[in-house]
C-alpha cells in the first residue's frame, strides 16, 4: 500500500475518489455523476479514460475493494467501496 502522501502527490483527486466511495459502495458511472453533482464539476468532469484506471490503481494498492453485482438498471457493474 502506498503512503497517503504518495497517493496525493501522484494524483490529488484520488482523495476525492476515496471520499466519494467512503459514502457508500458505487459503480464508476455513479462516481462520475457524484463528482459532477456534489462538487459542481460539470466543466471538469473526470473522463472515463482517467477514472477507471485510477480506480483500478487504487484497488491494486489496497485503498479500495470492489465486487461485481447488478446495478440499478439490472446490469452487471463493479461496485467500489
Amino acid at each position: 500500500m502506498s503512503k497517503p502522501s504518495d497517493l496525493v502527490a501522484r494524483h490529488p483527486w484520488n482523495l476525492l475518489l476515496l471520499k466519494i466511495v467512503a459514502l457508500e459502495p458505487m459503480n464508476g458511472w455513479s462516481i462520475s455523476q457524484r463528482t459532477a453533482a456534489d462538487f459542481g464539476w460539470t466543466c471538469c468532469r473526470v473522463s472515463d479514460g482517467s477514472l477507471y484506471p485510477a480506480l483500478h490503481k487504487l484497488e491494486q494498492e489496497g485503498w479500495i475493494s470492489a465486487e461485481w453485482r447488478p446495478s440499478e438498471n439490472n446490469r452487471r457493474a463493479k461496485f467500489i467501496r
